[in-house]
């Protein structure tokens, strides 16, 4: 750093906070720093007694945080996202709109694992809300070498760690199972359930089928369900391995490709996960979805609903992080439970 005639100081970063004192009214960090002088800045320095600043020699290869900030930025933002102004050297990410986060967690690992610059997210393959944050980025000191900040970029690579996708999925048909539900034996107090947890998403539930038990009629009631062309299928029950439980084999029969039955998630560890061939998405959904807080129709849901398509090794990848605690009340999503 060097000492230069405060007139003269206009382009250059401060070294520290300038404290500014109004007897009654105000003390705190007027400049702080790494803030650049600006022309307008100089009256209020001079007022402050401020004739002489200790500023940064900025060197041909060194980039100030607030540049090196906005690079990190560019290797992040995407569609759908509102970023902040820089300050204190940091710029963070909010949702513009309703939808899935995603991070290319491999990429994002290599940036973060070089020198003087990080970029911190939320969990990626997570629901968000307009107006949630998604990340912050900054570099660790004040200046920072532009060969660093280039080791950076090149980690990133090309296209951006970060992505917002909104909720494209608007319609979904449920097949009801169980006799003792079609012959009103019982109150259905899962379809209720399911149709709320759609509608937090934008989906609109189009029709409800009673279908019964047996592989059948399962699969009589989802090829019905598919003339009225919802964009996923929804089967309640009739997932565990009881004999009367036919509702994998219906989905089968009625010509679905299975990514998965089961998942190493608790609760849900007898979910389905399959789609038809033109790309309609169906799912098996166990007892538990009627009763607990949350399941693996939370984990899958957002992902479906944004137009993913999973897989079976996404599936596998929800091992950890997988285990509900089982807390009461429920605090999810903010829990470990699919993180």
């Amino acid at each position: 750093m060097k000492c230069i005639e405060t007139k003269n100081a206009v382009g250059h970063v401060l070294c520290h906070d300038l404290t500014q004192i109004i007897k009654d009214q105000y003390k705190g960090a007027r400049f702080q720093k790494g803030h650049v002088v600006q022309p307008e800045d100089i009256p209020v320095l001079l007022s402050m007694g401020k004739e002489h600043l200790y500023v940064w020699e900025m060197t041909e290869g060194m980039v100030h945080e607030n540049d090196a900030a906005e690079r990190l930025l560019a290797l992040c933002a995407n569609d759908h996202m509102e970023r902040s102004a820089v300050k204190e050297g940091k710029i963070e990410l909010t949702a513009a709109c309703d939808g899935l986060f995603r991070v290319d967690s491999q990429r994002l690992l290599a940036v973060n694992s070089g020198d003087e610059v990080m970029i911190a997210t939320r969990k990626g393959n997570t629901a968000v809300r307009k107006g949630d944050k998604l990340a912050g980025m900054r570099a660790i000191p004040l200046v920072i070498r532009e060969e660093v900040l280039h080791a950076a970029e090149l980690a990133a690579g090309d296209t951006p760690l970060l992505e917002l996708l909104p909720y494209v999925k608007k319609t979904a048909a449920i097949v009801a199972t169980g006799s003792e539900v079609k012959k009103g034996l019982i109150q259905d107090t899962f379809t209720p359930v399911v149709r709320e947890k759609l509608a937090a998403y934008g989906i609109e539930t189009i029709e409800v089928l009673y279908s019964g038990d047996g592989v059948e009629a399962v699969r009589n009631a989802v090829e019905a369900m598919r003339e009225r062309k919802p964009d996923l299928i929804l089967c309640t029950g009739g997932m565990s391995v009881d004999p009367d439980d036919n509702t994998p084999g219906g989905i089968r029969a009625a010509g679905a490709r299975i990514v998965t039955y089961g998942a190493p998630v608790l609760p849900g560890a007898m979910f389905l996960l399959g789609y038809f061939p033109d790309g309609t998405a169906v799912m098996g959904l166990p007892g538990c979805v009627m009763y607990a807080g949350a399941t693996i129709f939370d984990l899958i849901l957002p992902r479906v609903a944004a137009g993913v398509e999973v897989t079976r090794s996404g599936i596998a990848s929800l091992g950890e992080g997988g285990l509900c605690l089982g807390c009461k009340p429920c605090h999810y999503p903010n829990c470990p439970f699919g993180r």
